[in-house]
């Protein structure tokens, strides 16, 4: 397994709204595509509470390729997506890394 951790900073008051995106629309259509999320998590104490953090797990690089680009082509999610931003963009900054398990790594 690998592991892609997606980091989102939202514009300023946002954090609700891109909550509710993943919560109701986002997760059904990674369903449909078979994107399997690991987990969301937002800071408790740190920097910034703007900030939300989620890993999807991939089986290989191939495997994202395939159905990610299949995400981001999806209509649904870009009718979905422009409906949610209609006051304005919910996302300032977007970092990904793609993770590999350590051998020493309780997840693999």
């Amino acid at each position: 397994m690998i592991y892609e951790l997606r980091i989102y900073e939202t514009v300023p008051g946002r954090l609700p709204d891109l909550n509710n995106r993943f919560s109701t629309i986002t997760l059904k259509i990674w369903e449909r595509h078979g994107i399997r999320q690991a987990g969301f998590w937002t800071t408790l104490i740190g920097e910034s509470n703007m900030t939300l953090y989620y890993m999807l797990a991939w089986e290989s690089l191939a495997e994202r390729e395939t159905k990610w680009t299949a995400f981001q082509a999806d209509p649904e999610w870009h009718a979905a997506r422009a409906k949610t931003e209609a006051n304005g963009p919910i996302v300032a900054k977007v970092t990904n890394y793609i993770l590999g398990p350590t051998p020493y790594s309780s997840v693999k």
